[in-house]
């Protein structure tokens, strides 16, 4: 994908949104969600909408769809207009009338905006029967026709699956299908692609540009990740705080950011460079793992079957102080790996020993002891910590169930909320009252409240923003240095792994296919499934820290797989 330089001025407007202001209900005086923004939106653009969480993205695109919460958000002044439609105006009936025909949006999260219980082509077909007169015949073939427009394989197969029987990037594929089913005018694409690995987002990158090629769709594209902006945009406007700072086409913005804080989005971007090396430790590992086998399934009562295997003759160590970064695509078997060196699943086969003790085959009871040598800090803050738990006692909690007295667990715990850059005051709050990238900073929190040997961090900053993801890899690194943890980084965005890991190890299909220092890996990649990888970071040909495009990409040396 290369920068795009199309000329959309005389391209006939589609969405105008003028000086809109969406408040809290009720609550004229109170400070507005959005003030007072302005928007334009061509035939065939894609314009993205960037920003840090909290800055208002979501809420203008559900303002647009007529979604706001009502007893929460309402619009409380302005203009939405669609091709001479005025949506802020727009009874309940209208709503649903637009919506599918002339506007349509594809959600961050597929598996909750997809219904669990009905077959995925009659979430299709149901859009079809809602706005037409099509036969159920003529429904289905739509239907079919629009799934292969999304390049789903095995069609007929798909048709009749649940979205549970599908992988992240087919149930993305489905919702694509279900928004451009009835050819709507404007597409709002909600943070498509965040939850999912490098590849698979490059394929869905592409397909909304060919589906909107294909129908001259206007896409209102909503992501935190410059480096997709780079990829796609046409035009970027950049909110904060609830107001458009700067609005330009995407070279122009890109090479000459006007505002400060455009300038900090973009210098808070990783980039493929490995960081500077660590010293190789010459102390025993604290992770040590021996031709690591998982196998889901196999065996029955009536016959015998392989089973998936999912991790097969893993073997690495991690010393103190260093961090080891796993990647690869969904399903490679990185989680599977990491849930295995935590005991949150049993392996099949293998070694774990860590600290000096093999843990793989202890007993639930024995491995009791053992657990505080190892903690792990998971991709979703909130559902990982108790939302009915105050701060202190999750952070309390793990000490005190292993005989620390309650008054020092407190005193550490206040410690422990300064060192992740959170007030002491805070610890009597619950997580629904912090933002994610505060919550995530309270679950590290929780994690070196145990003094742990080895750290495990699974996709712990995938679904931060940019500048977020920068604070909270700081602060892990800073938590490494300080306490000597040995750290197991899982992810599936090699921009993240070169900045904060030592050593990469590559997963394709439950298999270690190439491992090594980081700065081997990523600029000198041996195998074909690592060069691919690297190909599709998004914008790995920008400088964003300086404002430049590269002459050319780094290089990835051999043919691409």
């Amino acid at each position: 994908m290369k920068f795009k330089t199309r000329d959309l001025s005389t391209a006939q407007r589609v969405l105008k949104i003028r000086k809109l202001k969406v408040g809290l209900t009720g609550r004229p005086d109170a400070q507005p969600v959005l003030n007072e923004i302005d928007l334009d939106i061509r035939a065939g653009e894609t314009h993205c909408l960037v920003g840090e969480s909290g800055s208002g993205k979501s809420v203008t695109s559900l303002a647009t769809m007529g979604l706001l919460p009502k007893d929460a958000l309402e619009v409380q002044g302005g203009l939405i207009d669609l091709e001479g439609f005025e949506i802020t105006n727009a009874t309940a009936a209208q709503m649903r009338d637009l919506r599918a025909q002339r506007v349509a949006m594809i959600f961050q999260e597929p598996m909750t905006a997809l219904n669990p219980v009905l077959r995925v082509g009659e979430q299709i077909e149901e859009v079809l029967n809602m706005h037409t007169d099509l036969s159920k015949s003529e429904a289905k073939a739509r239907t079919i026709d629009i799934m292969e427009q999304v390049h789903l394989p095995d069609v007929q197969r798909v048709y009749s699956a649940f979205p549970h029987q599908l992988s992240g990037g087919q149930r993305q594929r489905i919702m694509i299908a279900m928004a451009l089913v009835l050819d709507p005018d404007l597409l709002i694409a909600d943070e498509p692609t965040t939850a999912l690995d490098v590849t698979t987002q490059l394929q869905i990158l592409k397909l909304i540009e060919e589906m909107q090629e294909r129908h001259g769709t206007a896409v209102l594209f909503i992501t935190h990740d410059m480096g997709v902006v780079a990829e796609i945009a046409d035009t970027v406007s950049v909110m904060q705080k609830g107001e458009i700072v700067e609005s330009a086409p995407i070279r122009e913005l890109l090479t000459n950011p006007q505002k400060d804080y455009t300038r900090k989005l973009l210098k808070a971007v990783p980039n493929l460079a490995p960081r500077p090396a660590r010293a190789v430790s010459e102390k025993d590992a604290v992770l040590n793992v021996d031709r690591l086998e998982m196998t889901y399934g196999g065996g029955g009562w009536f016959r015998k079957s392989e089973g998936v295997r999912a991790a097969r003759d893993v073997t690495f160590d991690i010393a103190p102080g260093r961090t080891l970064g796993i990647v690869g695509e969904s399903g490679s078997g990185k989680s599977t790996v990491a849930r295995c060196i935590m005991r949150l699943i049993d392996p099949t086969g293998g070694e774990v020993t860590v600290a000096a003790t093999e843990i793989s085959r202890l007993s639930r009871r024995n491995l009791q002891s053992h657990r505080k040598h190892l903690q792990i800090v998971f991709q979703d803050p909130y559902r990982s910590l108790n939302p009915r738990w105050t701060v202190a006692r999750s952070l309390c909690e793990g000490p005190i169930n292993f005989g620390t007295p309650k008054s020092e667990a407190m005193e550490r715990a206040a410690e422990l909320m300064e060192l992740v850059d959170l007030p002491k005051d805070a610890l009597d709050r619950y997580p629904h009252q912090f933002s994610g990238g505060q919550r995530q900073r309270i679950a590290i929190a929780r994690a070196v409240a145990m003094k742990p040997d080895l750290l495990v961090a699974d996709e712990a900053v995938s679904a931060l923003d940019v500048s977020v993801q920068a604070q909270v890899l700081d602060l892990l690194d800073d938590v490494q240095d300080r306490f000597g943890i040995a750290m197991l980084f899982i992810t599936h965005d090699l921009r993240v792994a070169a900045q904060i890991c030592d050593d990469v190890l590559v997963m394709q299909k439950g298999q270690v296919v190439e491992q090594g220092p980081a700065a081997a890996v990523l600029a000198n990649p041996r195998h074909d499934y690592t060069r691919s990888l690297i190909e599709a970071a998004p914008g790995r040909h920008w400088d964003f820290a300086n404002f430049r495009a590269l002459e050319r990409a780094p290089a990835v040396e051999g043919p691409i797989a």
